[in-house]
């Protein structure tokens, strides 16, 4: 039988959060040939492939995986010295379904032989829901027409609290929580929580992964990182 929003118990948990199981490792040639990549980041590459229709580069490789090692080759014709790339790390995000992917990536010369081809380090890690989940809570509260209080029960709701957490952090009865559900599940046209997570997730999802906003850490001369808008 499906479960009524507004009478969830206090005990009752949809956990829409993602586990941290920390970062992934990939190694690639400059050519884009993968060396390693070990369960994490072939975990990570899945999700964000799912996200991207399984849309992939080389057959293997998430596009946004495949955008950042070119980026980093292109760096790499201007950027030759080994010191350099001690310095520069490229960073790429990208908005997932319920969490933020972070890429860095930085180029491995070999000092000792200025003929061998470079490494790609890859280092991709989970990063939480972050400003995405904030994106997607102001779009909510301007389609769905919620009240301040609203907004904020949705947005410890989207980090999978239970109605007593949720009271707790905005110093309310448990009851008046389970009455806002009641009028967000109303406002939203769904019957549970999950129905109302899916529902406020999928109002920015459009505008979230429409726009990526990818950008490249590079040091300027003076050896002090300056930030950079990556083309998608």
């Amino acid at each position: 039988m499906e479960e009524n929003a507004h009478d969830v118990s206090s005990e009752h948990t949809v956990s829409m959060t993602v586990p941290h199981a920390g970062p992934g490792i990939m190694l690639l040639t400059a050519s884009m040939r993968l060396l390693y990549k070990d369960q994490r980041a072939g975990e990570l590459c899945q999700q964000i492939i799912r996200c991207q229709d399984g849309k992939t580069a080389n057959g293997v490789l998430p596009q946004a995986v495949a955008s950042l090692v070119d980026q980093i080759r292109k760096t790499l014709t201007v950027r030759t010295d080994p010191k350099d790339w001690e310095q520069i790390q490229l960073r790429r995000y990208v908005n997932t379904l319920h969490s933020s992917v972070l890429l860095c990536g930085t180029a491995l010369l070999d000092q000792t032989n200025a003929n061998a081809e470079a490494r790609i380090l890859i280092v991709i890690s989970e990063v939480g829901i972050g400003a995405w989940q904030d994106h997607v809570v102001v779009r909510a509260k301007e389609m769905f027409h919620l009240t301040a209080r609203e907004t904020t029960v949705v947005h410890h709701l989207l980090k999978g609290w239970t109605n007593k957490e949720i009271a707790n952090e905005m110093r309310l009865a448990e009851q008046t929580i389970k009455e806002h559900f009641k009028h967000i599940s109303e406002k939203t046209s769904t019957t549970t929580r999950t129905g109302i997570v899916m529902t406020i997730i999928h109002s920015g999802l459009r505008h979230a992964l429409a726009a990526p906003a990818p950008h490249v850490i590079v040091p300027t001369m003076s050896g002090m990182p300056s930030e950079l808008v990556a083309s998608a």
